[in-house]
């Protein structure tokens, strides 16, 4: 068998590549570079992981389809202080992105799918608002307690969940989290006092609220830029519409004599135990530094612990899990108070969110007492919102197409986060058009069927503004967006626990007209936000220390380019390198590469790989790799324990 094919720039890098059993060279291949010999340690770290590499699998046992089979560079020198560093290759088939189309839509449907069970059993609960009132004896106010304990427990639960699932992966919090949302969910259908049953609601809550956070990650983990548009709504809007659908389903389900409002609490379990089922058997990890460690720790063991891989997000990190959970807790809380975007983002997502959970209780005021509805005719009342949120789903389509025609204007061929906030200053206007016109046709002299109507343009604007918000975020805080989106699920929460609580005596106070009227008030006041972000975002951005920047892009091959030509390494790789050079010392280390080690690729600018073909028949066909891997890396260069609070 001939000598692998080895290489190295400013570190030793490890090249693994399938040898076929005539010596042909693979087809595939890294390009010869002249450079320095190398120290002993360093090659004998080479030559002991190149052996791993066809100890694991010989040459007539090998998958084709495993990752081994092509070029793997990694820079370090395998020792436990220069590390191999782990990353994918061009075309990993481990890459979420990678995967198929059907498979990553199977995935978005569970997602989405558990998303809506936890947050229809949020208002589910208030159809059988009567009745809980009537079997436990108590006030109106109390019972409305049941709904923001739940949504209390949204607001907790993130603060654990989220950091939770970029530690130990998405995977195993979904279903640690929904096991016990599930277990819970039985204590409602039997509880028989009120103790039993708000404990039951605030720890549903709880469990409930790891797919409001991690799902939204997940869909940003296997969707690259161009795709995720809709996938990225439907995760929107999902904990909107299933509001909006838990008050018909309880109100006939409560004002059946033979069912009651118990049976909720059985309809909300088997809708639990069915996504935990579905999410057991195919949803897998989709967490990039969770799925690169495992990678690394892998390589380690197979070569029993005698060469050293690590990631670029474990280089830093600290090994206490004390540290690591207080930096990952803080992390939230120091995206609303560091990052304007965050901060502004959160607010506005919380007054609207805290204004559909405040029709909850004022929709059986305007419709059940004012208007003598039944339970469940009060719930029907909410299809004017429900039509409202698909239509609002349905136009993230123009979305699309506007930051479709972004992208290919572009000369990086990436759109800026921008380009997704046209339809949130769509809805901006609609959501306060609904609340004024909710407002004052909600008199009993006015027929029924107006202020129902006025919830769809409320409806539409709720959906745009949080898929467009939400897609803003994803593409702002691509390896942070948990933690991001955690800070607005956790202030957005407080406003649907808090708003409920006040509206009824504020109905009672003001009537009404003028207690809607501050709602839309507030809705109104926030109509600027998208705006603003549409205009100055880039700005905002560029003096962030974790958000996406502009300058990170390079501009994409030329359309002239030879499809079978080589895209460099430099070219995929050194984003930062101006920055880092003028930032970092240079040594005898680093003259020939960058100072930044955070990279996964530490290479001269002559390195090239070829690109297949077959695989990228256009020189940039999805921006799937190029353009994703200049963002990523751009994200892979913080240290996670930098954003310590």
């Amino acid at each position: 068998m001939p000598p692998p094919q080895s290489w190295a720039t400013s570190s030793t890098t490890c090249t693994l590549h399938r040898q076929s059993i005539d010596s042909t060279p693979p087809t595939s291949a890294i390009s010869h570079i002249n450079t320095p010999s190398q120290s002993h340690s360093s090659s004998h770290a080479n030559a002991q992981a190149f052996r791993l590499n066809h100890a694991r699998f010989p040459d007539n046992k090998r998958p084709e389809s495993s990752p081994a089979d092509r070029p793997r560079t990694y820079p370090g020198n395998g020792t436990p202080e220069d590390p191999f560093i782990v990353d994918w290759d061009l075309d990993d088939p481990e890459n979420p992105y990678n995967w198929s189309t059907a498979r990553r839509w199977l995935i978005t449907a569970q997602l989405a799918s558990t998303t809506f069970t936890v947050s229809f059993s949020s208002s589910a609960y208030s159809g059988g608002l009567q009745g809980t009132m009537h079997d436990l004896n108590v006030s109106d106010d109390i019972a409305i307690l049941g709904i923001s304990l739940y949504v209390l427990g949204f607001a907790l639960g993130p603060l654990f969940f989220a950091p939770l699932g970029e530690m130990f992966g998405r995977r195993i919090v979904f279903l640690m989290t929904l096991s016990v949302y599930s277990l819970f969910q039985l204590q409602g259908a039997f509880s028989k006092n009120l103790p039993t049953l708000l404990s039951c609601r605030l720890i549903t809550g709880i469990a409930g609220s790891s797919p409001l956070t991690n799902a939204g990650g997940a869909v940003s983990d296997i969707w690259n830029f161009r795709e995720r548009g809709l996938a990225s709504a439907i995760y929107a809007t999902v904990p909107f519409l299933g509001p909006v659908i838990g008050p018909i389903v309880g109100g006939f389900v409560a004002e059946n004599p033979r069912l009651g409002w118990h049976f909720n609490f059985w309809i909300m379990l088997m809708f639990s135990v069915l996504t935990l089922v579905v999410g057991y058997f195919f949803t897998p990890e989709t967490y990039k530094p969770v799925l690169l460690r495992r990678r690394a720790q892998k390589l380690q063991k197979a070569s029993n612990n005698t060469v050293y891989y690590s990631t670029s997000y474990d280089l830093n990190r600290s090994k206490s899990f004390t540290q690591i959970m207080r930096t990952n807790l803080s992390r939230p809380f120091v995206f609303v108070v560091t990052e304007p975007i965050v901060l502004l983002l959160a607010i506005y997502i919380s007054i609207v969110y805290g204004t559909l959970y405040a029709l909850f209780s004022a929709f059986p005021i305007v419709f059940q007492h004012h208007r003598g509805f039944t339970p469940g005719q009060g719930g029907l009342a909410f299809l004017g919102v429900g039509i409202g949120v698909i239509l609002g789903t349905a136009s993230q389509s123009i979305q699309n197409r506007i930051y479709w025609r972004s992208m290919d204007k572009s000369e990086t061929g990436h759109a800026p986060p921008e380009a997704r906030l046209h339809m949130a200053m769509v809805g901006g206007v609609l959501a306060p058009v609904g609340l004024w016109w909710f407002a004052w046709t909600s008199m009993p002299s006015v027929h029924w069927i107006v202020p129902i109507l006025a919830g769809v343009p409320f409806g539409i604007g709720v959906a745009q503004i949080l898929q467009s918000l939400t897609a803003y975020l994803m593409d702002t805080y691509n390896v942070y967006f948990a933690s991001a989106i955690a800070a607005t699920v956790v202030l957005r929460s407080c406003c649907g626990a808090a708003f409920p609580l006040f509206s009824p005596s504020m109905f009672d106070a003001l009537g009404d007209q003028w207690a809607m009227s501050v709602f839309a008030a507030l809705s109104t006041a926030c109509m600027p936000i998208p705006v603003l972000f549409w205009k100055y975002g880039w700005w905002i951005r560029s003096k962030s220390r974790v958000a996406f920047k502009d300058s990170d892009l390079l501009p994409r091959p030329d359309s002239t380019t030879n499809p079978t030509s080589s895209v460099g390494f430099s070219q995929l790789d050194t984003i930062h390198e101006k920055d880092t050079a003028a930032n970092s010392p240079t040594d005898d280390k680093t003259h020939t590469g960058f100072t930044d080690h955070s990279l996964p690729y530490h290479v001269t600018p002559q390195a090239s790989v070829a690109v297949n073909p077959s695989r990228h028949p256009h020189p940039y066909p999805t921006q799937v790799d190029v353009d994703h891997r200049q963002f990523e890396h751009h994200n892979d260069r913080h240290d996670p324990s930098s954003l310590e609070a």
